[in-house]
This record gives structure tokens, sequence and C-alpha cells, in this order.
């Protein structure tokens, strides 16, 4: 709709995740790396953790990309943690196409371990990459321990890429858990961008997307305004900015002035804080009871007062009648 007018040849701030618009940050660089290295050296178990929105599916998209193109790698990616643990196992076989897959749990663990042991004997790599993983159920991040098991004297059989919200090294840390903490070899965690990121994030998406003056249509100062409202997490960058390049275009302005941007954050809800915790403090709790309680007695008493009301007229109007 706008593209025309801004002269783009692209829309540049599209939410789904494309590898050709990875905008390399430092702490991105060195996850996607970690990535990268720890499947390429069989390291064995890797951890990616970060805020929502922060880029984790972008890095492995791109991780996935760099993958494919080695003929060596088959890899399982796993989207849906929200399974069973035979559901899990079968959608790792399905996806390794391993042909004539059980539907018994044991079975299916056999001929996974020996897809996997047949493939190590060639040199070749095995990669079972797991996305929203702070989902998983303690039951799958059993069945998982145990692939890790599946190893020679000198390296890990199965290379396992677990990527997530923080939430998933709370999950790391239970006790229960203590012996697949400690088969980690590497650990990345991705934060949202700094002011100085975020400017260059814009501009790179504008420059990409064929922009001729990307420091025109989002002028520093609407830049900063970005920032403030999305605090540097990328997916959020991208919402206000498609937005604000759609009310801009409805304006017919060759720039993004900073108001726009207000507005746009104002529509989105964005100075709304989410809490932490569903639960409150019983102070809070029990003030939230004593306001509502004064409420109702206040509405009770006005009811009761407007019916003593009525009740005073009915005889009058009988008279009148």
């Amino acid at each position: 709709m706008y593209k025309n007018f801004y002269s783009l040849e692209r829309n540049p701030f599209e939410i789904t995740p494309d590898p050709s618009f990875l905008f390399p940050t430092g702490r991105h660089n060195e996850a996607l790396a970690a990535l990268y290295y720890g499947v390429r050296r069989r390291k064995g178990f890797v951890v990616l953790t970060g805020e929502v929105g922060t880029g984790k599916t972008l890095l492995l998209r791109c991780l996935l990309q760099l993958l494919k193109q080695s003929p060596d790698v088959a890899c399982a990616y796993i989207f849906n943690s929200l399974l069973s643990p035979l559901e899990f196992l079968q959608y790792i076989a399905g996806d390794l196409g391993i042909a004539g897959a059980s539907s018994n749990k044991g079975e299916l663990l056999g001929q996974i371990a020996r897809y996997v042991i047949a493939r190590g004997q060639k040199k070749l790599t095995t990669v079972l990459v797991v996305d929203e993983a702070h989902h998983l159920s303690p039951e799958i991040l059993e069945e998982i321990r145990l692939l890790t098991n599946l190893e020679t004297a000198e390296q890990k059989l199965v290379q396992i890429l677990l990527v997530g919200q923080p939430e998933l090294d709370e999950k790391l840390d239970s006790a229960n858990l203590r012996q697949l903490k400690q088969r980690i070899a590497l650990r990345s965690h991705l934060v949202p961008l700094n002011p100085e990121e975020t400017q260059g994030y814009i501009q790179r998406r504008l420059q990409l997307a064929g922009c001729p003056g990307p420091a025109s249509l989002f002028p520093p100062e609407t830049i900063a305004a970005v920032y403030q409202h999305s605090h540097g997490l990328p997916r959020l960058i991208n919402t206000v900015c498609e937005n604000a390049l759609i009310a801009a275009y409805a304006r017919q302005m060759r720039s993004v002035s900073p108001d726009i941007i207000d507005d746009i954050a104002r529509d989105f809800r964005l100075g709304v804080q989410t809490p932490k915790s569903g639960k409150k403090d019983q102070g809070g709790d029990e003030a939230d009871l004593r306001k509502a309680a004064k409420t109702l007695l206040t509405l009770y008493a006005s009811l009761q007062a407007q019916q003593s009301r009525a009740e005073d007229l009915m005889p009058l109007r009988v008279t009148e009648q």
C-alpha cells in the first residue's frame, strides 16, 4: 500500500522471521556462532534463551539455512513443544525421515538410536532443534536427556539445541533436571537492542527494502520515540514501524513524525505493564477486598434509598387518581 509512495521494493518491517533481514548485533552474532559451533563441533547440548521478541526464532531460521547447505547434516526442527513424549519422538522420527516409525515408544526409541548411530559411523551429523522449549514438560525433557546418552568415546551423536524464553533456564535449574543441566556445553542469552542498535536496525531494514533515504523517512527523533515505546525489542520495533508507515502514508507525509509513533504506541497499549505474576501480596488483596466491600455497601445503600423514595410516592399517586 505504501511501497510506491516511499519508493520501497518490499515491506521493511514484516513480523515473519526473515533471515535476509538479520541485524547482526554483537550479541546476536555470538549466539548464532555458538549455535553453529555447537552443531559443527558436535558439542551435544546447546541452550539459547531470550525474552519474547528478541529474535530467537529469526536466529534459528538463519542457522537452519546454514545447515541446509551442508549435505552431511540431518535436522529435526520442532516448533510445537506441547506434545506428549510419544508424539515428540514420532515428530523427530518423521522430520528425520525414518521409515516405518513405530507407534510403540520403546521400539521408536530403538529406531531413532539405530538411525543416529548409523549416521555417526559415517561421520554424519544429526541435529534436534526445539523452539519454544520453555513449554516442554519434565517428561519430554527427560526424553531429551536420554537422547544425550547417544555418544561415542569422542563425541555426542545427537546435537540438541533448546531455544526458549527465560523460563527455560528456570526449568533447567530445577533439582530433578540437574543431570541435563550438567550436560549443557554452550549457553547464550539474547537481550533487547540499545538505542544505537535500534537506530541501526531500523535503517538497515529500510535500506534492504530499497528506501532511498532512511534517515529522512525515520529521523533520529522518531527512532528515539520507537525505542522509548518498544524498549528495543525487535518484534515490537517492527510492529510500531509498520503501523507508523501506514499512518504516515494515510496522511501523505514523507517523513514519520514522533507523534505518529506515540499514537501507534497508545493504540497498541505499549505503556500498559503486564504483571510478572498473577499473584498479589496479601496486603494488596486485603486492600482490594476492603475497597470492593465499601463500593458494594455504598451501592446497596443507594438502592435502598431509591426503593424507599419509590414506596413513599406510591400512596400519593393513588390519591391523585
